[in-house]
């Protein structure tokens, strides 16, 4: 028989514990049923607090090991779209930078991204700048980073793209060339190693020459420097031997001149250097003048809401100056599916997101698709690729 006092330490440590069980069986699933206020008002709340490179961990060891429920419903059909003889099942995709080693590819491709673009990724293995390299800017809804392409190298992300090509429900996957630092920048060889390393097994390629974190990379953007870039990429591509060849895509920054952007659009026209398509655009070296945070004055790329208007402007550019015959991916401050549909109005074929994900949790994905698919629907577009390029058009 008990006393009445061991019967209540028993009771009570029952109690706790079931307390405490339910609890952590409560949280296990709103985070793996990817429910979107839990993850408001606890699992963000919770990772700020974490140095933000320990939480980008996190977010990829999360994505690595598929803790996040498959999402079953299928995409609205308003939301598929075709390019490069490849079938989106949606137009939002993941931009370059989160998934750097090609390690979470299919969880993300679970959580509903359309597509994953994995990199930048070097030749040779590098360690990128010292930390601390990124930054929270809470009060913009911005991040800085000055990663500098950190990166394990060729073989390392080629073994697991490989892998996830191999599997029947897969990804599409696109690979994000970079340069490591110790190579010349006039060196274009980097690039084509890449092209003959990931040509076979890459659903497209990016030739990253837009990243503000590698000293004198922007300066392939010139006119010269980007027709000779091109050229060699493409004929490395050309000579693949491959049944398909994958689609060559030039990243490039939103920081261009007037006439830098004439420049490029009239070297991507030409029939040598004609590219399948440019990303417009990456992390931006300026600091608007109504930033808040006190990390506003750090050095980096800054991405998310204080890039949107700027991105939006540089795809319409760079529409009208191609005449729509380049497709565009748009990128930069997309946190909703108003936000897509006005990068897709201006002239973006395909979307990606970046910061939101970070700073809002998978959950972001899933609702951007909902709210695109009730907007494109309520302004009378039956797919998306009717809308593209139409506040555009006639400018």
């Amino acid at each position: 028989m008990y006393t009445r006092k061991e019967k209540f330490i028993k009771q009570l440590t029952a109690l706790v514990t079931v307390t405490l069980g339910g609890s952590t069986t409560f949280a296990g699933l709103c985070i793996w049923n990817g429910n979107e206020n839990f993850y408001r008002d606890y699992v963000i709340p919770f990772t700020r607090r974490l140095d933000p490179e320990t939480s980008h961990g996190l977010a990829v060891f999360a994505m690595k090991h598929c803790l996040i429920k498959k999402q079953l419903k299928p995409d609205a059909e308003s939301l598929s779209t075709r390019l490069w003889d490849i079938n989106f099942s949606n137009p939002v995709g993941l931009a370059a930078g989160f998934d750097k080693q090609a390690e979470a590819m299919q969880g993300l491709h679970r959580t509903g991204f359309g597509f994953v673009e994995i990199g930048s990724v070097t030749p040779k293995p590098q360690e990128g700048n010292p930390n601390p390299r990124v930054f929270r800017l809470e009060e913009d809804n911005a991040i800085i980073n000055r990663y500098g392409f950190n990166s394990e190298g060729h073989e390392a992300v080629f073994h697991r793209v490989r892998q996830e090509k191999e599997k029947q429900e897969r990804a599409i996957i696109g690979v994000n060339l970079g340069k490591n630092k110790v190579s010349a920048m006039e060196d274009v060889r980097d690039y084509v190693t890449g092209v003959e390393k990931f040509g076979a097994i890459a659903d497209y390629l990016v030739i990253n020459i837009s990243s503000p974190n590698t000293p004198g990379l922007r300066g392939l953007q010139q006119k010269a420097e980007l027709e000779n870039l091109i050229a060699c990429v493409l004929e490395a591509r050309n000579k693949l031997g491959t049944a398909n060849l994958p689609p060559l895509l030039v990243k490039i920054a939103p920081d261009l001149s007037e006439a830098e952007k004439k420049d490029v659009a009239s070297v991507i026209l030409k029939e040598k250097c004609r590219v399948d398509g440019i990303i417009v655009c990456n992390t931006t070296t300026s600091r608007p003048s109504d930033l808040k945070s006190q990390c506003k004055d750090e050095i980096g790329g800054l991405s998310g809401q204080p890039l949107k208007d700027i991105s939006t402007r540089c795809i319409r550019d760079f529409y009208r100056l191609t005449n729509g015959q380049i497709p565009i991916i748009g990128v930069g401050g997309i946190s909703s599916g108003q936000d897509a549909y006005e990068k897709i109005l201006a002239g973006a074929s395909l979307v990606q997101l970046y910061t939101s994900f970070a700073l809002q949790g998978p959950p972001v994905v899933r609702r951007i698709k909902r709210e695109l698919d009730e907007i494109l629907r309520s302004n009378g577009y039956q797919n998306v690729a009717e809308a593209i390029g139409k506040s555009s058009q006639g400018n």
